[in-house]
């Protein structure tokens, strides 16, 4: 069941035993959904990611849920309830229109995965914003992100840039404490970039529509490489991420630096044999440094990793992240030991 895999899901509903750990939250969620979103936030993005365990209840037609109503909700609530700015990219945030380089992967996964991996939604797709060939607004959507956040000159995504608000469009909830700009190169943001349009790679690449994206697949295997080669050039001697990767009085993050392998290692996938020879070295560094001394160094006795960034304030470095065990997972995952 991997956007990663060639294996396509069938109608047929299969064993979901272990798909249970992710069905059980998807249900907890879709049970306390209320006002549209998966769960209630400031953020338009975050509450999408779980979009993709709701498809999968659907999919698989998992029983205890509602799987169709709320992943109707959700795309409404991003359709219908975002804001955009006057050039189409939508907001991360309800309250103005501030674009976040997480929204990459946050969001457009999900957009992708609803598009094309299941026949069994196709009301929902047949909604306006996706009467006209959803990947490609999907895909549009990250160029658009790209264009306000990427630095040609370090190849780095910034985090953070606010934009004029699309007068047409929903006007969100107002107010100013969303209202910045974080213009750093902040090493999670740059995973989060690359991580999302890893996936959306993956899922056009193995779904049956694939030959009609060429160009935007090519597109996409450049902006990741683009990503690595930003923070590949600026990975320290010791081996982990700076919070914001040229910058190191923000301390040392754990977590940016187990998700820049998981996604070196998730792309070389996807390219031809041996294209990504100094980025794979790079990683392989990341990979060696966070599993110094048996893990001993950057994993406590109960398997957290850190020190990473904290998840609910981003210039701040903390102990103990579900973010960071997340990705942790991920980097596992892609077949690379310890």
């Amino acid at each position: 069941m991997s956007v990663f895999s060639s294996n396509n899901l069938t109608l047929t509903t299969p064993s979901t035993h272990k798909l249970d750990p992710v069905l059980d939250i998807a249900r907890r969620v879709v049970h306390t959904l209320s006002d549209r979103q998966l769960v209630q936030d400031g953020s338009a993005a975050d509450p999408a990611s779980l979009g993709v365990g709701v498809l999968l209840g659907n999919w698989t037609r998992a029983p205890g849920a509602n799987w169709d109503t709320a992943t109707k909700d959700q795309l409404e609530a991003l359709s219908y309830r975002t804001p955009r700015s006057t050039d189409g990219p939508t907001s991360h945030r309800t309250e103005v229109v501030q674009l976040w380089s997480d929204y990459v992967y946050m969001v457009s996964p999900f957009l992708v995965s609803l598009h094309d991996r299941t026949q069994r939604l196709r009301s929902i797709l047949r909604r306006p914003h996706f009467q006209r060939e959803p990947n490609r607004r999907i895909l549009h959507q990250i160029k658009l992100y790209r264009k306000y956040l990427y630095d040609s000159n370090t190849h780095f995504w910034r985090h953070i840039t606010t934009a004029p608000i699309d007068p047409a469009g929903p006007q969100g909830l107002g107010g100013d404490a969303f209202n910045f700009n974080d213009t750093g190169y902040w090493s999670t943001g740059n995973g989060w970039a690359a991580a999302g349009m890893l996936r959306v790679l993956g899922t056009i690449k193995n779904s049956p529509s694939s030959g009609q994206f060429d160009d935007e697949q090519h597109d996409l295997k450049n902006w990741i490489e683009d990503a690595h080669n930003g923070m590949m050039d600026n990975l320290p001697s010791s081996g982990v991420f700076y919070n914001y990767a040229n910058d190191d009085t923000t301390g040392t993050d754990c977590a940016s630096t187990a998700l820049f392998a998981a996604t070196v290692y998730r792309a070389i996938t996807l390219y031809e044999p041996d294209h990504y020879g100094d980025i794979v070295d790079a990683a392989e560094r990341a990979r060696e440094a966070l599993y110094a001394n048996n893990g001993t160094t950057y994993f406590d006795e109960e398997g957290w990793l850190n020190p990473v960034v904290n998840p609910n304030a981003f210039h701040e470095i903390g102990t103990e992240s579900p973010e960071g065990q997340a990705v942790v997972l991920q980097r596992v995952t892609t077949g690379r030991s310890g």
